[in-house]
């Protein structure tokens, strides 16, 4: 019988070096830096909160302007400023939540690599028995085992 030689993919060392590409692993220079500070920091919902509060100090004026002037208000100042963090903030939650799935995504192939390779070990393990009882076969002289004469079959028994 043929044997079949296993090689792990090199890829299953790599995954074990470097793991999953998470948010947290990107290589920031100083710009970026800066960037993600503002952005922690700007990305808040009690920054939200706080722009809130700026923005309705002059919807006083706003109203006093008239229709026009309380609709220029609330999409240039109010919605501005307010989604700004607001969707910052659902930004971060769905990386946070891409990260989560990414890690999940991650354990899960590591489970079926090493599935795979159990399976490869027990069809070696099978490879060998049937080789075994080939070979024992063999050594009785018996060229053919005789059918099993199952009952309710037409054919005639020897």
């Amino acid at each position: 019988m043929m044997t079949v030689e296993h090689s792990p993919n090199p890829r299953i060392k790599e995954r074990e070096k470097a793991g999953p590409h998470l948010t947290t692993h990107e290589h920031l220079g100083l710009n970026g830096r800066i960037a993600l500070v503002i952005t922690n920091a700007v990305g808040t919902m009690w920054c939200a909160y706080f722009f809130a509060v700026i923005a309705l100090i002059s919807l006083p004026s706003a109203i006093q302007g008239g229709v026009s002037t309380l609709i220029a208000w609330i999409a240039q100042t109010f919605l501005q400023l307010v989604l700004l963090s607001v969707i910052m903030v659902g930004q971060k939650v769905a990386a946070a939540a891409s990260d989560k799935q990414a890690l999940q995504t991650y354990k899960d192939a590591e489970v079926l690599l090493k599935i795979q390779d159990e399976v490869h070990r027990l069809i070696e393990i099978n490879n060998e028995l049937t080789e075994a009882i080939h070979r024992a076969v063999s050594a009785k002289g018996t060229s053919a085992v005789e059918p099993l004469h199952v009952s309710g079959d037409s054919s005639p028994s020897a």
